[in-house]
């Protein structure tokens, strides 16, 4: 997956191969409500931990 170019020295030189290059697309209304529905999870167990590390010390 690299590259190399040797120097005249020696030296060698390892270069990483770039991927392509394209543009996102917006999502799609179903892939906005899971999202929406991860942040919530998400929010809730941060949230839920809190409250835990809280309780306990």
């Amino acid at each position: 997956m690299f590259t190399t170019t040797q120097l005249d020295n020696g030296i060698l030189n390892n270069y990483a191969v770039e991927p392509e290059v394209y543009f996102a697309t917006y999502p799609s209304p179903e892939q906005q409500k899971s999202y929406t529905k991860q942040a919530a999870f998400a929010s809730l167990f941060v949230a839920g931990l809190l409250l835990i590390s809280l309780a306990v010390s």
